[in-house]
């Protein structure tokens, strides 16, 4: 039952909202435009709020479906976590889209919201803190993700590992808003 569903939450997570609703609505693909990342940040800067919103919803859900479908199946933290980092496998890597995806945040976030729902609470706010104050959402996502992980290993220390390799997925998918920051050149709303 476990590899069935890591499986279907990487075929799950391969589907990128970002991309389809461009695709449906004619609005331009958000790996070609603006940042170049399939996500609900990039969606907001291209296609507007109704758009940017159904992408985080949608990229929410493949992550938590998974891990909730694993849970009523009686598997324990540590499966469910690997079953959520497979969902964000496929969002970073789609099947569908030549392996071209997003960043994995919104996807994340709804694993840790199936999981530990308390350390999704402690990511949102901490992304949104930082996003307010800096206007910049690599830098959010750079420091939320990280956040959760302290509060995992002592509340639920069957999925710290998951959810490390999880967060460093997250960090290397950054690696070029890293170089940015750096830089001085890196994208705020």
């Amino acid at each position: 039952m476990f590899w069935l569903l890591a499986i279907f939450a990487y075929l799950l997570g391969s589907l990128s909202f970002a991309i389809l609703l461009s695709r449906l609505t004619g609005s331009p693909d958000p790996r070609a435009s603006g940042s170049g990342n399939a996500g609900a940040t990039n969606m907001l800067r291209l296609a507007g709020k109704k758009l940017a919103i159904l992408t985080l919803l949608g990229d929410l859900c493949k992550g938590l479906m998974p891990v909730l479908i694993a849970n009523m199946a009686g598997m324990g933290p540590r499966a469910q976590a690997w079953i959520g980092l497979c969902a964000v496998l496929g969002h970073l890597f789609p099947l569908y889209f030549r392996f071209r995806g997003g960043k994995g945040v919104a996807t994340a976030a709804g694993v840790l919201l199936g999981l530990y729902p308390p350390a999704a609470i402690l990511a949102i706010c901490a992304w949104a803190l930082v996003f307010y104050l800096t206007r910049t959402s690599s830098i959010a996502a750079l420091i939320a993700t990280p956040l959760t992980l302290p509060l995992l290993a002592w509340q639920e220390p069957r999925a710290l590992l998951p959810m490390t390799l999880l967060t460093l997925l997250i960090v290397w998918r950054h690696r070029g808003n890293l170089r940015d920051l750096f830089a001085g050149r890196e994208r705020h709303f």
